[in-house]
């Protein structure tokens, strides 16, 4: 897996279901995100165990995540039907239901090349060729400031998402960094020494 921090995120044209279920022969992720933060998931493939978990844990915090001026968007291997068909199917039989944002279809796996997240033998659970369980935050320039890849049987924290969102927001209007655990409305850190020295001796026990 190739590290994407601090360089421009690959974007990608392709099939995809929207948000209200229909189909758009090319969404276009660079035009979806544009002057906005994102969210970008990927997971191993539809009608599986963790992944609705997931996908259902971020439709949930959907309205915090748009609140911070940032788009959803989740990428498999499957096809575009797939996931129509799956957001059709009710939660009880393992379905998702009407979930807010895009899932994208990236059956020719060139997404997850560009990203560096697919999955190579001896690597996954499942065949050869799927996305692995990751999670990229971009910023608003388009730049990746967070990646993050769980193994399959790992299921992600969303709510971890949305610290690093306020984490990355905090640090560009106050230009301070984020110590460990900070969450919003705590203070941040001058990155100097003395930044350092000052906010450890007041912290290290709660850290």
């Amino acid at each position: 897996m190739g590290l994407l921090i601090g360089k421009k995120a690959p974007s990608f044209n392709c099939n995809a279901v929207l948000g209200d279920g229909a189909i758009e022969e090319s969404f276009c992720f660079e035009d979806f995100s544009r002057d906005k933060y994102a969210v970008l998931f990927f997971y191993p493939l539809d009608f599986t165990f963790v992944c609705p978990s997931e996908i259902l844990a971020f439709a949930n915090r959907y309205e915090a995540i748009s609140a911070r001026n940032a788009v959803v968007v989740g990428a498999s291997i499957d096809s575009h039907h797939t996931h129509r068909a799956w957001r059709e199917t009710s939660l009880a039989d393992g379905g998702i239901g009407s979930v807010p944002f895009p899932l994208v279809a990236d059956l020719t796996r060139e997404i997850s090349l560009a990203y560096g997240v697919l999955s190579e033998e001896g690597e996954s659970y499942y065949p050869q060729g799927v996305a692995m369980r990751a999670t990229f935050i971009i910023d608003t320039k388009g730049i990746v400031r967070h990646q993050l890849v769980n193994d399959e049987p790992l299921g992600r924290n969303i709510d971890e998402v949305i610290r690093v969102l306020d984490a990355l927001q905090f640090f560009e209007e106050n230009g301070q960094v984020c110590p460990a655990g900070w969450t919003s409305g705590q203070t941040g850190m001058s990155n100097t020494p003395s930044g350092v020295a000052s906010y450890l001796s007041e912290h290290a026990e709660k850290l």
